[in-house]
């Protein structure tokens, strides 16, 4: 299965918020006809409504793939219209946070492809990563096809077991917003040392955004882009003694947020 066959048996879209409205623009940007494409959203932008796609139409019965991009809590109402569709050679792809494999497997029934996907915020702008697994009845072209789907708004890795979904929520399913705090943590300390709060949140956001892109563009490691601009006995280096402090600094404090989010995510999973 690839792209021509999701041409012709056509894609549906149940959801379409800012993350199915991300993956909805990759798509047709890459040539995914939208006459191929049938979407299922109550409150329709006015964008979508001049996509060209099928917009609360009657569904296809079995189209190539299936992606589930409503809000968990809306799941239960959501599943029944799909049932269907399930047991056959349709695909079944969820973006939905916290959802196992096994509560689609009992909607769907158990011959079902499916595949859990776990994409974080900045998909919205095109920079998401987004972790994948599938279920035993996933075959590999179906993996293939699954990933190719959600380059259209990032990268793409996939998982050996979905116990490692609660991890990845740590990481970056939540790390997003460890970020965002940091830059508001960043403007505050310039804020006080002089500066002029709406320079600081600048010179912190821009910072943080440089930074980043370059330890994804760079060949060298994040250690070693720190050890480049560290300057024995200067101004990095007094900064970092603070943060790099193995009792009070980053390490121990980004070992127990990472672990509480990930944590929590068990604690949800098992009821």
């Amino acid at each position: 299965m690839d792209m021509n066959d999701v041409a012709r048996s056509g894609l549906v879209l149940l959801g379409c918020g800012k993350m199915g409205s991300a993956m909805l623009q990759g798509w047709l940007e890459n040539g995914l006809p939208p006459a191929s494409v049938w979407v299922i959203d109550p409150n329709p932008s006015d964008w979508l409504q001049a996509t060209g796609v099928h917009l609360n139409a009657e569904l296809p019965a079995r189209p190539a793939i299936v992606l589930i991009a409503v809000k968990p809590q809306m799941m239960g109402e959501a599943l029944p219209a799909l049932q269907g569709m399930g047991g056959g050679e349709t695909l079944f792809v969820s973006v939905a946070a916290g959802t196992p494999l096994a509560t689609f497997e009992e909607a769907l029934g158990r011959n079902s492809p499916i595949v859990r996907a776990m994409p974080n915020t900045p998909a919205a702008v095109g920079r998401g990563i987004t972790a994948i697994i599938g279920n035993a009845r996933v075959h590999p072209d179906q993996l293939d096809l699954a990933e190719a789907l959600l380059r259209a708004v990032g990268q793409v890795v996939r998982l050996e077991s979905e116990d490692q979904m609660d991890a990845v929520t740590g990481v970056s399913g939540s790390g997003p917003a460890y970020v965002f705090h940091m830059i508001e943590c960043l403007a505050a300390a310039g804020a006080a040392q002089g500066l002029a709060p709406e320079l600081a949140m600048q010179l912190a956001q821009a910072t943080v955004a440089g930074a980043g892109a370059l330890a994804e563009e760079s060949a060298e490691s994040p250690a070693q882009l720190r050890r480049n601009v560290t300057s024995p006995g200067g101004t990095t280096q007094a900064g970092l003694e603070v943060l790099m402090d193995d009792q009070h600094g980053l390490p121990p404090l980004m070992m127990r947020t990472v672990g509480a989010a990930a944590d929590r995510s068990r604690e949800l999973r098992d009821g």
